[in-house]
């Protein structure tokens, strides 16, 4: 599924950006890094800044033009950090996750990345269905180019995660009944033990009853704490 998904570089001027481009894919699972027109080709810089990413570097794609790095997706998110003329669909960082890992198990996306000084043009910007903003500081929203890859990157991942864990099995709670039961349980054994006073109880029973409302242990946990008690019992009777 995260193969799927194109991290486009338009006209970057920085071969560091590329390279910490890489490793900030890398460490969310993405691979598939295509580069329009960059001012210098990847060079040494970029592969000391991709570290252990130096594979998705050495595999990154070059084209001449967005059309050609987009081509064949079938949804396309431009970066955008100021509003422009024309307003466009809108998307929050998550929103931009959650929509990418939604569409690419239909067809190839792709999130794009523009110039280090002045981000995407306007007609570039058409070319995408959507754009994102990523809602840094307002008085300093100048981000980095790869810390904002890194940002959306790890939204992403989050989205997949979330798609693709599997649900969480539950186990079932003790009905109401089989509660007061226990509590009635649980009082006799503190009375037998003397950790209970009857004639100055005080607030014990109160506050374990609020204390296992506010846990509230599941069926087995609940049978757990079944089992000490009738341990304690067994015990005390032995004894007596």
């Amino acid at each position: 599924m995260l193969e799927n998904i194109r991290i486009v570089l338009v006209n970057t001027s920085h071969t560091g950006n590329i390279g910490s481009t890489a490793r900030a894919m890398k460490t969310m699972g993405l691979s598939n890094l295509v580069l329009v027109d960059p001012i210098t080709a990847p060079d040494g810089q970029a592969s000391a800044l991709a570290a252990g990413a130096g594979d998705v570097l050495a595999n990154a794609r070059q084209v001449s033009t967005l059309a050609e790095a987009i081509q064949g997706c079938g949804l396309v998110i431009g970066t955008s950090a100021r509003s422009r003329t024309l307003s466009w669909p809108m998307l929050e960082p998550r929103e931009c996750g959650e929509k990418l890992i939604s569409e690419v198990a239909q067809y190839p996306v792709a999130l794009v990345f523009g110039r280090e000084n002045n981000g995407l043009s306007n007609d570039e910007l058409q070319q995408c269905h959507f754009h994102v903003c990523i809602p840094a500081n307002p008085d300093y929203s100048s981000l980095n180019l790869a810390a904002a890859v890194q940002t959306l990157c790890y939204e992403i991942r989050m989205a997949f995660l979330h798609k693709t864990r599997e649900p969480e099995v539950l186990e079932p709670y003790p009905l109401v009944d089989d509660l007061e039961a226990f509590y009635s349980h649980l009082e006799q054994t503190l009375l037998k033990t003397n950790f209970i006073k009857p004639q100055h109880p005080g607030m014990v029973m109160p506050k374990l009853r609020r204390l296992f409302n506010r846990t509230r242990p599941d069926e087995q946990e609940f049978n757990i704490l079944r089992g000490i008690l009738a341990s304690i019992d067994k015990s005390i009777k032995a004894k007596d």
